[in-house]
C-alpha cells in the first residue's frame, strides 16, 4: 500500500541530552497520523536539558534533521522543539465568571478565557503554554465544552508550563541558527502525555516518570490536565558514570555494559555469569577491568548491583516527588515510565517494587511509518511532539477579545501550591 496522500505536514526535533531526535510526520486526507522520515544522533553542547555549547548543540540539531528530510524526501522549515530542562514548572489557574443561569454562549466562552488570561503571573519565566483543561459549572468539574448548557457561574482551569528565560533562548537560538523557524518550545512531559497516557488516565490520575539521560522529570496528571511537575537532575548517564567508575573502564564500554548486559532485577545465576567488559573486535585495554578475571571480564551481580544502588537513590527521590504533589490517595495509583532510560531491563519490576504502584512502560502510539528502532520509550517524547502539533490545542493567550467585557469574576489566580490543585484529585 503507498503513502496516502498528505495534507499537512509537521516537524519536531527533541533536544535531549543523550541523542537529539527529529521526525517528519504528515496528516492525510483521511485524518491519519504518516511518520514520513525520523532520524537521530548523538547529543553535542546540550548538558541536563541546558545549552553549554552553541555551535556544537546548532551542527547536531542540524545533522538529526537532515537524516529525518533525508529518508521523507522532504525539507521542513519550521519544528516543534521538546525541552526536558531549561527550569521547567508547572502550575494552575482557576477563574470562574457569573453566568446568572441563563444559556452558555461562544461569547461567555472567550470571556471566560480572556479573564483566565490575565491571572497568568509567570513570575519573571517564559509562559511556554496555557491551556484550558476543563470547565467547570457551578462547581462540577469534568465538563469538555460549556457551550449549550445553562449555568449560575462558568468556570475553567487554566494549566500553566513556564520555563526560564535565559535556557530557553539558548534552545531557541540553537535551533534557528540551524535555519529553521521555532513554531513552539513544548515541555517533554506534556509532549510525552500525548504518547503515553490514554484519556482515562489523564482523567483518573496518573505519574509519569520521563527517565532520561541527565533528567528525569516526575509529572502528575489528574482530572485530565497536568497539575504537577517535578525535575530531578540524575538519569540513564549517571548511571552509566557510576558503571564506569566502579569498574575503572571507558563510558563507552559501562554504556555498552548497562545497555546488553543491565538489569534492574537481580538473579540467582548473575554470580555465575561474566561479561565481557571488551566488544566484539575491540582490543583489550592495557589495564584489566576492576573486578575483572583475565579473560577482561566481570561478574554480572557485581554490574547489576552497581545499576540498583543508582536506582534505589533515583526512586527515593522520585517517591518524595510524588509524596510533595500530593500523589498518595487511594484512587490513580498507576505510573508510567517512559524515556530512554526506561529501556532497562526489569525497571518496571523495580519501580514498582520501590514505589508500591503498578508501573508499566510508555511507548509512543502505533503511528504508520513510525520504525520499529523508534518504536520505544526514548522516542516517545519525539512521537508526542508530532502529535501535539496536530493537535493544535486552544491557548488563551492568542485569543483576541471581540469586546470589552464588564462581567465580573472571581478570579482565584493560580493556585498557592501545586500541593493544593493536587489534593482536589487524590
Amino acid at each position: 500500500m503507498g503513502t496516502p496522500r498528505i495534507s499537512r505536514v509537521f516537524g519536531a526535533i527533541n533536544i535531549g541530552s543523550f541523542r537529539i531526535s527529529a521526525m517528519i510526520t504528515g496528516i492525510s486526507e483521511t485524518g491519519e497520523m504518516v511518520v514520513l522520515g525520523s532520524g537521530h544522533r548523538a547529543a553535542q553542547g546540550i548538558r541536563r536539558g541546558y545549552v553549554t555549547d552553541m555551535a556544537a548543540a546548532t551542527y547536531a540539531i542540524r545533522d538529526a534533521i537532515e537524516r529525518a528530510e533525508k529518508i521523507a524526501g522532504t525539507s521542513v522549515s519550521s519544528v516543534w522543539i521538546g525541552a526536558s530542562g531549561a527550569g521547567l514548572a508547572s502550575d494552575v489557574a482557576k477563574v470562574d465568571i457569573e453566568i446568572g443561569g441563563r444559556r452558555i454562549e461562544e461569547d461567555d466562552i472567550e470571556h471566560l478565557l480572556v479573564s483566565a488570561r490575565d491571572t497568568i503571573q509567570p513570575d519573571g519565566r517564559i509562559v511556554l503554554h496555557a491551556q484550558p483543561a476543563h470547565y467547570t459549572l457551578d462547581g462540577a468539574h469534568g465538563v469538555a465544552n460549556p457551550k449549550g448548557l445553562h449555568a449560575e457561574r462558568l468556570g475553567v482551569h487554566i494549566h500553566v508550563m513556564m520555563a526560564d528565560g535565559a535556557p530557553l533562548r539558548n534552545l531557541t537560538e540553537a535551533v534557528e541558527s540551524a535555519h529553521l523557524e521555532v513554531e513552539a518550545v513544548v515541555a517533554s512531559p506534556i509532549a510525552a502525555g500525548y504518547a503515553c497516557l490514554s484519556p482515562e488516565e489523564r482523567e483518573l490520575g496518573v505519574a509519569m516518570i520521563e527517565f532520561g539521560a541527565e533528567v528525569t522529570n516526575v509529572s502528575l496528571y489528574a482530572g485530565g490536565m497536568l497539575l504537577g511537575l517535578t525535575s530531578i537532575p540524575t538519569g540513564s548517564a549517571d548511571m552509566t558514570d557510576a558503571i564506569a567508575s566502579a569498574f575503572g573502564i571507558r563510558r563507552f564500554q559501562a554504556e555498552r555494559l548497562k545497555c546488553v548486559a543491565g538489569s534492574a532485577i537481580a538473579s540467582p545465576t548473575d554470580h555465575r555469569e561474566m561479561i565481557p567488559v571488551n566488544g566484539p573486535g575491540e582490543e583489550g585495554p592495557s589495564e584489566l577491568a576492576r573486578h575483572a578475571d583475565e579473560k577482561n571480564r566481570i561478574p554480572r551481580a557485581e554490574l547489576v548491583s552497581v545499576i540498583t544502588s543508582q536506582l534505589g537513590r533515583l526512586t527515593d527521590e522520585v517517591n518524595k516527588a510524588l509524596k510533595g504533589m500530593g500523589f498518595t490517595g487511594n484512587s490513580g495509583q498507576q505510573v508510567v515510565l517512559t524515556g530512554g532510560g526506561a529501556e532497562l531491563a526489569g525497571l518496571a519490576d523495580f519501580v514498582q517494587g520501590a514505589l508500591g504502584r503498578p508501573v508499566r512502560i510508555g511507548k509512543p502510539p502505533t503511528m504508520r511509518g513510525l520504525p520499529e528502532a523508534h518504536a520505544t520509550p526514548g522516542f516517545a517524547t519525539l512521537a508526542g511532539l508530532c502529535l501535539y502539533a496536530a493537535a493544535d490545542p486552544v491557548d488563551i493567550r492568542a485569543i483576541e477579545s471581540g469586546q470589552q467585557t464588564t462581567t465580573s469574576y472571581s478570579g482565584l489566580g493560580m493556585v498557592n501550591r501545586l500541593v493544593q490543585a493536587a489534593k482536589e484529585y487524590f
